[in-house]
């Protein structure tokens, strides 16, 4: 019986939530509403509101978010790992800006939650043209020609998924930088023996399952992974000479995030930072953090 008034105390929740995002979203003529969904029985309880409302849901996993996408017509699919809720906010925010789903300036009308939980319990309104803690820069769409949105998004899946899960059950960190690769090159040396040198370019994609597990093996070495625009992995073990100023270098940040900083300062490159010790994701560009993804504390 407990089981029961629970079920359908969170299905009421999850409706309400729902109800009011788009009461909020009419409101304020939001462009977009947002329901991250915390799993198969969430969309269950709410899938006529998200249709309803033209919502666009959030959806872990390759089988149910083409099932949602068939059923609604767009959806975003986000790394199946676990996230914060303002961590699947800002993951499904830069997505859809990649994606074109949204645009500079739009403002989003967000539902989120915690999946342990299994149901939304937060509304989050997200406006992208004044919004510093997810857009504190420039955004990716300045610079179309230095890397590929569906390259971006498959490294920013695979650094979430060694920060969120690591290598054999062991924190790892490590640094990829994205485009401007002939400049990037001349700015760094290597530090051991390319471990990918003599393989085809089509080996090399990182949209290629095989070579995103080879990448997991090889994230323990020092150094970066340095990837061309277009999705091609050049190098590993990378040591990146370029160096900022002291006066403009992070507060706070390691090595890896002060070599991030510097080398997307003196490049068009994007660097992809994963931190060993707090599994936080931060995404550089001209030498500054535009963006920060938080590992959830254990057991959330």
């Amino acid at each position: 019986m407990i089981g029961k008034k629970t079920a359908a105390k969170e299905q009421v929740l999850s409706r309400l939530i729902i109800e009011s995002a788009g009461d909020i979203a009419q409101r304020i003529k939001a462009q977009e509403v947002f329901v991250i969904l915390q799993g198969r029985d969430d969309y269950e309880r709410t899938a006529d509101q998200i249709k309803k409302l033209n919502a666009v849901p959030v959806v872990r996993g390759k089988e149910f978010f083409q099932e949602v996408l068939s059923v609604h017509g767009k959806a975003i699919k986000v790394p199946d790992i676990k996230l914060t809720r303002m961590g699947q906010i800002k993951v499904a925010v830069m997505l859809a800006m990649s994606g074109s789903i949204i645009k500079p300036g739009d403002r989003i009308v967000c539902v989120t939650g915690v999946a342990s939980f299994g149901n939304n319990d937060s509304i989050v309104v997200i406006d992208t043209g004044k919004e510093l803690e997810i857009f504190s820069s420039a955004n990716l769409l300045d610079i179309p020609d230095s890397v590929r949105a569906d390259v971006f998004e498959t490294v920013l899946k695979l650094a979430m998924e060694l920060a969120a899960r690591g290598r054999e059950g062991k924190s790892v960190g490590t640094i990829f930088v994205l485009g401007d690769e002939e400049r990037v090159l001349q700015l760094s040396r290597q530090l051991i023996i390319n471990p990918f040198k003599g393989y085809s370019e089509e080996e090399l994609s990182v949209h290629d399952p095989q070579l995103r597990d080879a990448i997991k093996e090889f994230s323990a070495i020092d150094g970066a992974f340095v990837i061309r625009g277009d999705g091609v992995l050049i190098t590993a073990g990378r040591h990146l000479n370029a160096a900022l100023e002291e006066e403009d270098m992070p507060k706070g940040l390691g090595s890896r995030h002060v070599a991030a900083a510097g080398i997307t300062s003196l490049t068009e490159a994007i660097a992809i930072v994963i931190s060993e010790s707090a599994g936080t994701v931060r995404i550089f560009k001209k030498g500054r953090v535009f963006m920060e993804i938080e590992r959830p504390p254990i057991g959330a």
